[in-house]
């Protein structure tokens, strides 16, 4: 159903936007923001201590953990969530880098034996930026809305963040099918609850603001409530992929976040060519013949 070689450049590029993120990632305060000591050209070591001993072209556990359902799907011919969950298990428990909530209390709930799924009730929007993988194991546009479903209550069983990833998802099925993007996120948000449709008119009310300014407003860190709106910001306001990045970075926080679902849509609407070819220096690379 879908093109292959297209969800793997999705992939790919939400891998680099995360890495590229890694140098600024969970950094709130605003002087050490103004002050960073990285290029905001290129891929930086990890600054903060949450990634301590991470170099440039590494992820945050965010871009980890896409990987790791890239190589489930690239194992598997179709999404089987108790396999996936057990996957998904074992590669944590063996992994070296930051656990978050999410994470810590997902691997509790799978280990006390509570039924498929058993995700936690992390509110965090960082799934979401994970699921273009699922594209490559769905054979129709039902079966990934399904799939998505699926994959974000394997960690993340949040009403609002299964809302809010189905939103994205159906947005990014029609930038697939070459629906102008700012069109269908104006249409599908009258799909959704009023709180997905508020987080979508704060963020079309902030595009003449500063970047800086309108996630410090909607608030930098984690949750849905806060990024939301900040990826509609982002991406009514830029058309320049490289800027998004950039101004997004600079805004800290969990900016990586915001970044790998914003990176879904450029790389949906105009491809690979919109990275500059030194941010693609990851340590992972995906085969996208």
């Amino acid at each position: 159903m879908f093109d292959k070689r297209k969800a793997k450049e999705l992939v790919l590029g939400a891998l680099i936007a995360d890495s590229y993120c890694l140098g600024s990632h969970w950094i709130y305060d605003e002087k050490e923001l103004k002050n960073l000591q990285i290029n905001w050209e290129d891929l930086n070591n990890a600054c903060s201590i949450w990634h301590k001993g991470k170099k440039a072209g590494e992820f945050t556990h965010y871009g980890d953990q896409l990987y790791f359902l890239y190589e489930f799907v690239s194992e598997n011919e179709d999404f089987d969530l108790e396999k996936y969950v057990h996957f998904w298990k074992e590669k944590m428990e063996k992994y070296d880098g930051y656990i978050d909530g999410a994470t810590r209390v997902t691997l509790e709930n799978i280990n006390a034996n509570k039924s498929i799924p058993c995700g936690s009730q992390s509110s965090d929007i960082s799934v979401i930026g994970r699921i273009a993988p699922l594209l490559l194991i769905s054979k129709t546009k039902n079966q990934f809305l399904q799939n998505v479903e699926n994959f974000v209550k394997a960690t993340h069983d949040s009403a609002i963040v299964v809302e809010g990833a189905k939103f994205f998802a159906k947005v990014l099925l029609d930038v697939l099918d070459d629906i102008e993007m700012m069109e269908s996120i104006k249409e599908r948000k009258d799909e959704f609850s009023t709180t997905i449709q508020k987080y979508v008119k704060d963020g079309f009310s902030s595009i003449d603001d500063e970047t800086f300014d309108a996630i410090r407003k909607f608030g930098p860190a984690c949750g849905i409530d806060e990024a939301f709106s900040g990826v509609i910001h982002l991406l009514g306001k830029y058309t320049n992929f490289k800027e998004a990045l950039i101004k997004n970075a600079q805004a800290g926080g969990d900016n990586s976040a915001r970044a790998m679902v914003v990176s879904m849509f450029f790389i949906a609407r105009y491809g690979l060519k919109v990275i500059p070819k030194n941010l693609t220096k990851i340590k992972v690379q995906i085969d996208i013949s």
